[in-house]
């Protein structure tokens, strides 16, 4: 049990390294309404996000987030 539990807190600190990183990576969201009004929002990369750099660090944070939070909930029931 204990080798489980040494296993898990290691894939847990990657998770929240690779987390971490990635949100770092992340642009962020000041442009706010003058994007909007300067046009920044009918763009090519403002229309296909999802296909963008931004949309696959969006879909990745979401899931290392899942991880983050099932791989917490296990470490503090093997406590």
């Amino acid at each position: 049990m204990a080798v489980l539990k040494t296993i898990i807190t290691i894939i847990f600190a990657l998770v929240c390294l690779a987390l971490t990183i990635i949100v770092l990576l992340q642009e962020g969201k000041q442009a706010g309404l003058t994007g909007s009004i300067n046009g920044a929002a009918e763009t090519y990369w403002g229309k296909n996000k999802g296909r963008s750099m931004e949309g696959f660090l969006e879909k990745i944070t979401k899931f290392l987030a899942i991880g983050f939070i099932i791989l917490a909930l296990v470490l503090n029931i093997l406590k």
